[in-house]
């Protein structure tokens, strides 16, 4: 999991070196050769004889929860720091799985039955940890999963792509077809790029054309309304990444990314402008009155007495305070990397991330999993409804997304007919599997895929 999601986070190119520092057999290993990436692993049990050579990205995956000396741990950790040139990923395994660590108390972790010692840490322990060491700033990039920068820049750069990803490029080397990747470059940023922005070929085709000649067509070319939303998009993804840098105290403006160094002269008339409206949502981030209200006026999720729910294809549709607030947990505490919905609480300061692994298919979809952080405390919590045999199920599926989503239309018909059919006549019955299915017998009704269908007098009723 922790050198997946490291990929998956575009830390693992391929023209890095990577020592995997504590190995243990290997699989690792061998799974990224596979990717032909530059990868050696050193093992103090397994592989004692490999010499352990600075590398670009270091992996010490799950390697500080097994030793037993907390002394140790800093030590082993500062070692593997040493040999960093570039990012350390850390991972250990959370308090969360000691029902699945079975064996005795023995100082601050559990003597397993196989004579293995485990130490479970909490979500912010494991980072305090890092950063303690380190004397970096630390990333949560998953639960249980931290991501130690040698380059504030490097740490910066990652963060932008979290807020906004970066825009793919239709690659061209003829004149055409880099016009055409240039404008839909705007059309989708808001603001033409530098040409150190671009792919080789695209910035070598318009490099040949005159500054004037691209603004003019730009301007003839690019879809105006795509671009004004383009623009809007930048600039609240901008505040976003200004607002959760305060967090780390915001460095100068040289030291951003050279696309958010962009984007602020494109669309502010200064970098203390755009901090100074950064700040002012940070703010109103703390005032339950205004997150309860942004909530409430939002065009996308359900809400709740206690919590608004959102679907993750609605999550940048959401009102920008409350993209910071989902934000602002992942960054604490690490986004699971499998989740279907977001809550966000507005009673305190709370997200969850609920795994509906079905959601698209069900039409009342289990939750797997509920992975939540405290924002004040920082605790986490993690429950998993694997082996449950009444799982909670959701209902109205098109409430959790916007309403031009490709599925709303029909997930909204279902609950049309459902209403119509008196299923949720007694809503406090039909939240958990077997309530559901007893409505549904009571009512005298099926479900085939999204429609329902009168069940057959020769199926039981209940």
């Amino acid at each position: 999991m922790p050198a997946r999601q490291a990929l998956a986070d575009g830390q693992l190119h391929p023209d890095r070196t990577i020592l995997d520092f504590g190995c243990g057999r290997g699989d690792d290993v061998r799974v990224l050769k596979r990717l032909d990436r530059q990868i050696t692993g050193w093992d103090p049990h397994f592989q004692p004889h490999v010499q352990k050579r600075p590398a670009d990205v270091v992996l010490a995956t799950y390697v500080l929860n097994v030793i037993e000396n907390p002394a140790e741990r800093r030590e082993t950790l500062r070692a593997a720091w040493e040999l960093t040139k570039a990012v350390l990923v850390v991972s250990a395994r959370l308090t969360w799985e000691r029902s699945k660590v079975h064996g005795d108390q023995a100082a601050d972790g559990v003597l397993t039955s196989r004579g293995t010692f485990q130490h479970l840490f909490a979500t912010h322990e494991l980072r305090r940890l890092v950063e303690d060491v380190t004397g970096s700033r630390c990333v949560a990039a998953a639960p249980g999963i931290i991501y130690a920068f040698r380059d504030e820049t490097a740490r910066l750069g990652y963060l932008a792509r979290r807020i906004a990803p970066q825009l793919s490029w239709a690659v061209s080397d003829e004149a055409g077809g880099a016009v055409k990747a240039l404008v839909e470059y705007v059309e989708r940023r808001g603001r033409a790029p530098r040409l150190e922005e671009a792919p080789r070929p695209v910035a070598e085709v318009v490099a040949q054309l005159k500054p004037a000649a691209v603004r003019k067509l730009l301007r003839e070319t690019a879809r105006q309304e795509l671009v004004d939303a383009a623009v809007r998009r930048s600039t609240l993804d901008t505040l976003l990444f200004l607002a959760l840098e305060l967090f780390n105290g915001r460095g100068p403006f040289t030291s951003l990314p050279l696309s958010v160094q962009l984007d602020i002269r494109a669309f502010f008339s200064s970098y203390g402008e755009a901090c100074q409206r950064a700040d002012r949502l940070l703010l109103k981030l703390r005032d339950d009155s205004y997150v309860r209200g942004a909530m409430s006026a939002s065009r996308v999720g359900k809400l709740t007495p206690t919590a608004l729910y959102v679907h993750q294809r609605a999550l940048d549709a959401m009102p920008t305070v409350l993209r910071l607030y989902e934000h602002c947990a992942a960054i604490a505490a690490g986004r699971p990397r499998e989740w279907t919905i977001v809550k966000l609480k507005h009673d305190g300061r709370a997200a969850s991330w609920l795994h509906y692994p079905d959601f698209d298919s069900d039409p009342h979809p289990r939750i797997h999993s509920d992975y939540q952080v405290d924002l004040r405390s920082l605790e986490t919590s993690h429950r998993s409804y694997e082996g449950s045999t009444n799982r909670p199920l959701l209902h109205r599926k098109h409430e959790f997304l916007a309403s031009d989503d490709p599925d709303a239309a029909r997930y909204r018909r279902l609950t049309d007919a459902e209403v119509r059919a008196g299923l949720y006549a007694k809503p406090h019955l039909i939240g958990t599997e077997a309530g559901w299915e007893a409505e549904l017998a009571r009512c005298g009704w099926n479900l085939k895929g999204h429609r329902l269908v009168k069940r057959r007098p020769d199926q039981a009723s209940g």
